[in-house]
């Protein structure tokens, strides 16, 4: 093999030395956030220039709320929607990963099919399925900008790793729940029982609870239509299953 050229043992060294600081002053921020509630996310400041920049002002909508004041029922309602295995789980799922890489897999493989099938249509559009936890959510919007790769996806899992060490499942929950989006400019439980139920986030009965979870997934598409028959549908299997629920 080929010596590495003069100048690129110095280079890779300042990489390495910036990569430990960068995953220093991501284990600082996350351990700072056991006694400060973090006032916005990545992803919520690149929502905020987004809409900027399309209606000309600023939309954003949030009101913390501690973990006791929003309601026990939206906590278990989005455990169930959104990550049964959360009390327990480390972090990662990685069964859930390997069953959405097969499923996508298999779509990729559907639309091949579908395209040669008939060359001349249009190119569908493959949705992808996700495998991510509430814990891998949340770091991916504290920190991270929306381009997907494997570096960007490996940054992830640490970031993952760091906030399962350092907060407990609750922090976690109550982060989680005071910044995820729920439409348009909207971020958290309190700003989402206000806009679509006018009450306080403690106040959700069970049946609220289940249809603010079920948005998740995609809170812009689906706030134009929060009671169509395909949410009440999903609403229906998520309050079904909230009883089986256990809160960290």
């Amino acid at each position: 093999m080929k010596a590495l050229p003069a100048w690129l043992a110095p280079l890779a060294a300042l990489m390495l030395v910036a990569t430990f600081a960068l995953q220093v002053y991501f284990f600082a921020r996350i351990a700072l956030m056991r006694v400060v509630d973090p006032q916005s996310t990545t992803f919520q400041r690149s929502e905020a220039l987004r809409l900027l920049a399309t209606h000309g002002k600023i939309l954003w909508s949030q009101e913390w709320r501690d973990y006791e004041r929003i309601s026990d029922h939206l906590k278990r309602a989005v455990i169930a929607s959104e990550d049964a295995g959360f009390p327990e789980h480390s972090g990662v799922e990685w069964d859930a990963i390997e069953r959405a890489y097969e499923r996508n897999q298999r779509n990729v493989q559907q639309a091949e099919q579908r395209a040669a099938a008939a060359p001349a249509a249009p190119a569908a559009r493959v949705r992808l399925a996700g495998g991510s936890t509430i814990t891998q959510q949340l770091a991916k919007n504290l920190f991270l900008a929306g381009e997907r790769s494997l570096a960007r996806k490996g940054q992830e899992f640490i970031l993952t790793l760091m906030l399962e060490a350092l907060l407990s499942k609750q922090r976690i929950l109550e982060i989680y729940l005071n910044n995820v989006e729920w439409g348009e400019g909207l971020f958290g439980a309190q700003a989402a029982a206000r806009h679509y139920f006018h009450i306080d986030a403690s106040q959700l009965t069970p049946w609220q609870a289940a249809s603010l979870a079920v948005m998740l997934p995609a809170p812009k598409r689906f706030e134009k239509l929060p009671h169509s028959a395909y949410l009440m549908g999903r609403a229906d299997t998520v309050l079904a299953r909230m009883g089986a629920v256990k809160l960290p």
